[in-house]
């Protein structure tokens, strides 16, 4: 077992508060509270709680806030103005602080807290960070950014990452399923984010507003949850062009294991894992396909987006915890990656980046 993971997306407060799951129960308590609901399709299905997490050694992960502003007509499910949307966000944020004040988690601000916990997990000294679960804050789809004022509020207080973008039309960029560059606040939106060194996450961005992004933003970039294009078809990947100039930025790319993203010709709501065997083999795919594409190992990772609405219904079907994400290294290791090469891909790569966007 790797002694620390570093896990790049996690929608932590998302499954608390929209969800209603105490991530700080049992796993299986939790989905035996979720038995006979049909609201959402991962009901009884999730595979995320803090229990898991320490079990698997994800010591620190990049935890977001999430809400989507549906305007009538809009292709996606959201929230049906940008004041209630900023509004989910506080509730999740609140979250997240009350974990805080349970020691479940810790909200990480400076690289010398990062360092702390990094070194802690990885010495088997979590104790002395009460076994809390670090986190970095990000913000996944910008929608709910109300005016600069609200950005440097959020910054204050913690938060360290944007991706603009998520499904469909947004206020700053257009997402997953959608066409078109950044909108006139998106390009505002990326330069007040290098003024107070927030990293931009290219995570859903469309193509043209990616290669636009990394015209205008100079600062820290990542890619928190990403496969491989060239792998599975589809505008949600990234290209091998699109790796290549994160690799030239020193971005990190976090494989996810959404099963739709793991393997072609997957119908959501219809395909299940078993049917398509997809494993944890095919998320090692995708982090191979980035590591023999680039020619190292420096630019690989994890961003798993479990139970980023999504469960065992639509995951690798070998994994039943979050824990299982320790799997991947045995299945990295038979394909020839060293030591020294796993633990870039589970911890060290996303230390270095995130040690760019936190201040000292």
């Amino acid at each position: 077992m790797i002694p620390l993971l570093i896990d790049g997306h996690l929608d932590l407060s998302m499954n608390a508060i929209e969800w209603n799951r105490d991530l700080t129960r049992p796993l299986e308590e939790i989905r035996e509270r979720e038995a006979g609901m049909s609201d959402r399709p991962d009901r009884g299905n999730g595979v995320v709680s803090l229990e898991e997490m320490r079990r698997g050694r994800i010591g620190v992960c990049i935890a977001t806030f999430i809400a989507r502003y549906s305007f009538p007509g809009h292709p996606q499910p959201g929230w049906s103005s940008p004041e209630i949307a900023w509004s989910i966000t506080r509730a999740q944020r609140a979250w997240y602080e009350s974990m805080e004040e349970r020691n479940q988690l810790r909200i990480i601000k400076t690289r010398a807290e990062l360092d702390q916990y990094c070194a802690a997990w990885r010495e088997g000294r979590e104790s002395e960070v009460s076994n809390r679960i670090g986190i970095v804050l990000s913000l996944e789809g910008a929608d709910s950014i109300l005016s600069w004022r609200h950005l440097e509020q959020v910054v204050d207080e913690g938060l360290r990452a944007i991706g603009p973008a998520h499904y469909g039309p947004g206020v700053y960029a257009p997402g997953t399923g959608s066409e078109g560059g950044l909108t006139p606040r998106g390009r505002e939106l990326l330069k007040a984010m290098e003024r107070l060194n927030v990293t931009l996450d290219v995570t859903h961005l469309t193509d043209e507003a990616f290669w636009e992004s990394l015209d205008l933003f100079s600062g820290n970039v990542w890619a928190s949850h990403n496969n491989v294009r060239s792998l599975v078809p589809e505008q949600r990947q990234l290209s091998d062009d699109q790796i290549r100039a994160l690799a030239e930025r020193d971005a990190v790319i976090g494989a996810v294991l959404d099963a739709w993203m793991l393997v072609p010709n997957w119908e959501r709501g219809v395909t299940r894992p078993e049917e398509r065997g997809v494993a944890l083999r095919h998320v090692a795919d995708h982090i191979d396909a980035v590591c023999q594409l680039l020619g190292t190992v420096r630019h690989s990772a994890i961003g798993s987006d479990l139970d980023g609405g999504f469960g065992r219904e639509q995951a690798p079907c070998d994994l039943s915890s979050i824990a299982d994400l320790q799997r991947l290294d045995e299945l990295l290791e038979q394909r020839g990656y060293s030591d020294d090469d796993r633990r870039a891909i589970f911890y060290e790569n996303w230390q270095r980046c995130l040690r760019r966007t936190l201040g000292a």
